[in-house]
Order: structure tokens, then sequence, then C-alpha cells
């Protein structure tokens, strides 16, 4: 392969020479046809390898390697310095680049991820086109895991310097692509960090589209009592965010909807979104109809005479409501919403309408279409199904209940008005034990690996919340570990203490249940004193984990956006860009990429607004060129790599009298998955061409001879 490959370079150098001038202009990276052409100019490469402390240096012998480095094919110069992404490091590139007349740069170190951009802008600063930079990464594959033994680490860092001087030797330059953005955005779920990020968006100027599945917004926190540490009502606390939102000029609301479709890509994002039938019409849409002074105004005549009775999903299935409905008085928009499923379409509601005519029992969904620059998920999450912890009775003993059921009973709002009673016979419990780690830190299959995260600190504001309420009121805390980790969070968990709280270290075995007295016994092992613990009480609240909420999977497909083993949204990088995601101009807010509690939510949900909002701001985004190409004459038409992009960027179009492919560069993310399937070799990908990627093999495979 080498010995092929070594007879055509001289042929392919010829070429080169008769474009060199057209090289030199601002123009795109390589003509649409044969781009390979432009491959085969003569190298310098300039190799700089980093000591990064001790971290490269204590396991390589950095002396050793730039000495085998000065014996490579093309390297003109070789450089070691202890911090090269330091203004020093950099500042040697840049001086070496005019000195050496450098055409490539290698810089051994360490992650790509986070150093790429900083030894790009130093290529470029030199008078090199950003793009003939090639990164090794001798710490993380290199130093890091070869920490106790010097000769394998040397080695194969010898060994990836190699392969990107190979590389480093044919790369071109090439040329970001600018795109306009669209003066929009568009935030999707509508609970604490959605309203937020809507918020942030619309105060910056920018239209809002804020969608909800839901015909409420708020969320979760809107089923809370109160809040930890600080014990304020969470309705108080929320309601006039809710507020805010509903008033916003730069908001557009849409609740009752969801996202049918995604095409485009940042800052020309097509989304269409299905309006659920809601079976009433707001006072805009009928005005839109012709009804002057119509539409719900949310007087709840219709509920007073709906016949259907079925469970408020908003309070947990422990209070009713019709089939014409609000969650609740404090909801946003206050437009009542018909639930079809259930609805007999008796009418009665339609008469007790009246001459507002806000009731349509024929309304179908709607499909609408906008056009947005960026977009925040703000997708929310689920508890974990805990009946499935068989062993904990939950759904199978009356008195078992989840942490946001007991919040739904505390809640001055809910179905019992505040009053804690046993949902068996209605009496104020005495003894409450509350199981931390119902289903999270769980190893066995069934529940979940990780930490659910504010699940202690909930539980405690519980057990305060009976000590103050049920004079006597004995909580029993069963958990693993307490994980107290935030602003005033340890300080909370002292006060619980001292408030006479019991916590029994260990995990529960099982609850079992008095048949006769409904009372629950629970039997754990006290990891403390190394005993088995029997406990009677009178009711048990369970922790359960959270989840990734039921539709979040299916929105992340249409956004492109990536996931975790646990479900949970992938940003993309865990410390420098927590908010961002692999897909350009798509950011993450809140609970959907991993629990958060309320504070660390809403900051996450500001964080995201402020990265969605940059690109609008700029007007346009600038991309990498990182991109496939269509070799135009070795093209057949065959369409197999459309079928195959998973990003939707290619395209068959009619181009003189025959079928080629096309590609969008703004959607495309170079993966190579289209050029790894054509059966032509044409498709050409810009930085990870056939011919580099060939050279790497063979700089591998054969040692630095080719």
């Amino acid at each position: 392969m080498a010995e092929k490959k070594t007879k055509k370079e001289p042929a392919a150098k010829k070429e080169t020479k008769k474009g060199a001038a057209k090289a030199a202009a601002p123009a795109p990276a390589a003509p649409a046809a044969s781009p390979e052409k432009a491959l085969g100019k003569d190298a310098r490469v300039g190799v700089y390898i980093c000591h990064c402390g001790t971290n490269i240096a204590g396991s390589v012998d950095i002396p050793a390697v730039q000495e085998y480095v000065k014996t490579l094919p093309n390297v003109a110069h070789v450089d070691n310095y202890q911090y090269m992404c330091s203004t020093p490091g950099q500042k040697k590139i840049e001086d070496d680049i005019k000195e050496h007349k450098l055409t490539g740069i290698v810089v051994a170190a360490c992650s790509p991820r986070l150093h790429e951009p900083t030894f790009r802008t130093a290529t470029k600063t030199g008078g090199l086109n950003p793009f003939r930079f090639e990164m090794a990464n001798i710490r993380e594959q290199g130093s890091w895991v070869h920490m106790h033994d010097r000769e394998g680490a040397t080695s194969k860092a010898k060994d990836a310097i190699r392969i990107a001087v190979a590389k480093a030797s044919l790369l071109q330059d090439l040329i970001p692509k600018s795109v306009p953005v669209e003066k929009a955005a568009m935030v999707v779920g509508a609970g604490v960090a959605g309203m937020q990020a809507a918020l942030d968006l619309a105060n910056a100027g920018i239209k809002t589209y804020l969608i909800e599945k839901a015909p409420t917004i708020g969320g979760r926190m809107s089923q809370l009592d109160k809040t930890f540490p600080t014990l304020d009502c969470s309705q108080c606390i929320l309601t006039p965010k809710m507020v805010d939102v509903g008033r916003n000029p730069n908001i557009e609301l849409m609740t009752y909807a969801e996202v049918d479709e995604v095409e485009g890509y940042i800052g020309n994002f097509d989304v269409t979104i299905r309006r659920k039938a809601r079976g009433v019409l707001t006072p805009a849409e009928a005005e839109a109809k012709g009804i002057v002074g119509g539409g719900c105004n949310g007087c709840g005549d219709c509920d007073a005479v709906c016949p259907v009775i079925k469970p408020n999903p908003f309070e947990m299935g422990m209070k009713p409501r019709k089939a014409i409905y609000i969650y609740h008085p404090q909801v946003v928009p206050l437009i009542y919403t018909v639930d079809f499923d259930s609805c007999v379409k008796c009418g009665l509601c339609v008469e007790a309408c009246g001459e507002k005519k806000a009731i349509d029992l024929e309304m179908k969904d709607e499909l609408v279409k906008v056009k947005v620059g960026t977009a925040v998920l703000a997708l929310g999450y689920d508890l974990f199904p805990i009946e499935k912890k068989e062993e904990w009775g939950y759904k199978k003993y009356e008195n078992v209940v989840t942490s946001l059921e007991f919040e739904r009973l505390i809640c001055a709002s809910g179905p019992t008005g505040g009053h804690l009673v046993r949902p068996s016979d209605g009496k104020t419990p005495m003894r409450v034990a509350f199981l931390l780690c119902a289903g999270s830190r769980d190893n066995t299959g069934v529940g979940k690996p990780y930490c659910s995260r504010f699940c202690c600190m909930y539980s405690l504001k519980h057990a305060h919340q009976i000590i103050e309420k049920i004079p006597g009121c004995q909580p029993y805390i069963f958990y693993m570990d307490i994980r107290s980790f935030g602003k005033m969070y340890e300080e909370f968990y002292y006060r619980i203490q001292d408030e006479g709280a019991k916590f029994m270290r260990g995990r529960v075995a099982n609850v079992l249940e008095d048949p006769v007295t409904k009372n629950l016994i629970i039997n754990a092992e006290d990891t403390l004193l190394n005993r088995p613990i029997r406990q009677e009480v009178d009711m048990v609240v369970l922790a359960a984990a959270v989840q990734p909420s039921e539709d979040t999977d299916r929105t992340r497909k249409l956004f492109g956006v990536s996931k975790s083993m646990d479900g949970w949204l992938l940003e993309a990088h865990p410390k420098l860009n927590p908010c961002g995601t692999t897909t350009a101009g798509v950011f993450l807010a809140g609970v959907c990429q991993g629990p958060k509690d309320i504070p660390d939510t809403v900051a996450s949900a500001e964080g995201a607004a402020s990265a969605a909002s940059i690109p609008i701001h700029m007007g346009e985004v600038e991309l990498e060129p990182y991109f496939a190409q269509c070799i135009e004459e070795k093209c057949a038409g065959c369409g197999m790599c459309v079928n195959l992009c998973p990003y939707q960027a290619l395209s068959l179009i009619e181009k003189d009298g025959r079928k080629v492919m096309q590609v969008t560069e703004a959607k495309c993310k170079g993966c190579g998955t289209c050029g790894g399937f054509c059966p032509g070799g044409a498709i050409w990908m810009q930085h990870f061409a056939t011919p580099q990627i060939v050279a790497q093999i063979d700089a591998f495979l054969l040692g630095g001879e080719q």
C-alpha cells in the first residue's frame, strides 16, 4: 500500500503546483470535484512536545522522544516546553512558523478537546491556516495509562507523534463557513428551568417560543409544598415567575403542545409543533374566529356541570378532576382543557359556557411551523416506578407513598388541605418512616445506579414538616449517607437532628404490613451499631429515584442530542461546556441532563439561555469546516449515504442529467459514516480525507518508513 501511494505522489505534487496561486486566495478549501488533487505539497512540519508539568514528563522520556521525532520524514523543527498551552509555549509556535517556514504544526500534549482551539489560534497567529494543525494526545492516551511503565509510555508517545506528523504533512487549508442566525429561540419544557431560560432570552430582546406538553407551566416545582433549606412556599416563589412568563411580550407560550419535527441546523432550525386539541378557545383564538368577547376566562362553569370524574394526575391521583379541567387555581394560562379520552361529549359544558362560546368539542390537533436560531431543552424528569422494588410495598400497602405524594398530602392546596393523613383510614400518623435512596444508588439491576441528589434534603424537609404540623409525631429516617452538599444544607441537616428526627444508617431490607392495623413493619440493619432493626410505623414515605421524563428520548432524537447510559442528555463537555450539546445551537437546562436541585436547575437554565443568545445576537455563526464533499465525477447517485447519515445532512439532486449527492454543510458533523460506506469512493471528508487516514495507518504499521 505504501509503495503504491509513493509512486502516485509526484503527479499529485505537480498538480498542486499548478494551483498554488489559487490556494492563497480566500476561497473554499477544495474544489467540488476531485479535492484530493490538493494534497501532496512538500511539507515542513513543526513538532512541539509538552511536559504538562509532570503529567507527561513524569512517565515519558521527553528528550528521547524529541531525538526520535527529528528522524521522521517532513519534520523541519522539533522543540519541547514545560507548558505548551502557556503564552510562552504558544509564542514558540508563532515564531517558528515564520523562522522555519513551517507548513504544518503538531503539538504532542493532552486532550484535543480542551486545547485544540488554543493551538489552532497560535497556528493562525503565526501565519498558517489554523486547520494545518494536528494534535497527538500523549497524556490521556499515553502517560496516564502507562504511569508506571516509562518505556511503554515513551514508545507510545513516539507512535502517536509519528502518526500525527504523517497526517500533518497532508493537511490542507480549510475555510470555515458562516451561516446567518434567525433572531428567535425555542425552549422545550416549561418547568422552572424552561421558564427561567425563556425569560432570560425574552428579556434579552429575543423572540422565544416556549413549548410545554402539559396544559399549564410550572413543572414539578408547582407540585411542591415548600423548598429546602429556607422552607419558602414553593408556589409563592414560582407563581410570580409563571405570571411573568404568561405576560412577557417576547414569549409565545404554547401549552398542551409538543415538538413534532425538527429540520435544519444552527441558526436555521425549522420546527413543527403539534398543538394538541384543547377543546377550549383562548380569548385570542375566539377573537380570531369573530367571537367578540368570547373565549375561556377560567370561570369554571363548565367544570361544575361536567358529569365525568377522573383522577387528577397533578395530585398524583389522590384527588378527582372532571373531563374538562384545570390542574390547580394558579395555572398559567388560566384556560380549561378537555380530556377527549374521557369526554362523553354530552354538551353540558357547551351550554354552561353560553355566550363565551369557548368550548369546541370537535377541535383537532394543529401543526404550527416556526423558524428559530437556537433551542434549549428543559425536559424535566419523572419518578422511577418504585413499585418495581417489591420489597418496599408501594402499590401493595396503602400507607406506603412516594415523596411526591407526600408533598401533595402535606400541601395546603393538596387533596387533604394540608392535613397529613393515612390513605388507608384517614387517621393522622404519629410515626412516619422516610426511606432514602429508594431505587437510586441501586446496582441490583432493578433500580438506578446514580444518586438522585436532592432526595436526602427533601426527606429532611418532610421530617421537619411533620414535626412542625403534628405535635408528638416521630420521624424515622433510614439512610445510606446524607448528602447535604449545597449552601446551608449541612446546617439544615443539623437542625432536623436537633428537632428530634431519628436517623438510622442502613438500607431497608423490606416493608411488611400488619393486616389488622395497617401499620407497617420495617426490617433493616443499623450499620453503625451493627444490629438488625425492626421498627413499626404508621406510614412509610419512599424517596423514589428520579429518571428522564418519558418524552426525553423522542425529543432528543429530533434535535440530534446524545444521551448517557442512564438516559440523561449528554452535554458537549461536562466541565467546560455543561450547557451545550454535540448539536450546534442546541443547549440543555435543568434536570434533563442529570439530577439537580432547584438552585442548580435555575443556574443551568440561565447558563443555557446565555449560550443560546450569543449566536442570535452575533447574527451569524462560524462552523468548523469538517464536512463531507461529493466528488461528483465518482458519484453514482445510489443514495446509500443519504440513508445512513445520522444528521440528515445529505440529499440527492439532479445535476447535468444525473443524480449526485449534495451536502448541507451546516448540518454535516464530519462523522465520516457516509464516506465509510460509499462504494465508489466519491465522498471526501475534509480534515479526515482518505489519503490522510491512509498515511496515518502507514506511519503506524511501517514505523515511519514510507
